[in-house]
């Protein structure tokens, strides 16, 4: 049984180190920001990686999922790690292409073949506005499989949770909310 809550402090020690970055940045919803998550600086590096599937599979344990992964890019790293985690051995990869593969098997989801039905555990690395993270419960939604939930690695407390809540029809819970990970940051309300 793996420590998740020392998963938990170690995840957040990474992202701390390795992925917060200070300084004004323009963000994917085109809003600025006095600060940025790179989330990819920590988990593509062994110890952040590690716990973040420990705490992704545990995710997807609980949420009775048998898929995890998401859109493109942000998903790619949290569903490998949860599948290569302990806990993570009865869980496939799957990833959410941004547009349709236009030759081969021209497949919006990438990964083993789902069927209709599978109960998939949504993953984001970092979640602003949800919009991506929606985008990919609306494209797994519409190949037929279900939304058993969501997690994010880092939320930032800037309104995705209630799009994406909306969108997926269950429960969304992040890893770390941006309280846990910068909580003296300037736009703190």
């Amino acid at each position: 049984m793996p420590d998740l809550d020392g998963a938990r402090e170690t995840l957040l020690a990474e992202l701390r180190e390795h992925a917060l970055v200070i300084g004004e940045v323009t963000l994917s919803s085109g809003r600025t920001a006095q600060y940025y998550v790179d989330a990819k600086r920590a988990l593509l590096r062994p110890l952040a990686f590690r716990a973040a599937g420990e705490l992704i599979a545990a995710e997807a344990a609980e949420r009775s999922a048998s898929a995890v992964g998401g859109m493109t890019m942000g998903a790619d790293p949290l569903a490998c790690a949860a599948i290569g985690a302990e806990g993570g051995e009865e869980l496939v990869a799957f990833f959410v292409r941004k547009d349709r593969k236009e030759h081969g098997l021209q497949r919006w989801i990438e990964g083993p073949e789902l069927l209709a039905g599978t109960r998939c555990l949504v993953v984001e690395d970092v979640v602003t506005t949800g919009g991506s993270t929606v985008r990919a419960i609306e494209r797994v939604k519409e190949e037929g499989l279900e939304v058993a939930g969501v997690t994010a690695l880092v939320d930032r407390l800037a309104g995705g949770a209630e799009a994406i809540e909306s969108a997926a029809g269950g429960p969304y819970r992040p890893l770390l909310t941006i309280d846990d990970l910068y909580p003296d940051r300037p736009d703190k309300t």
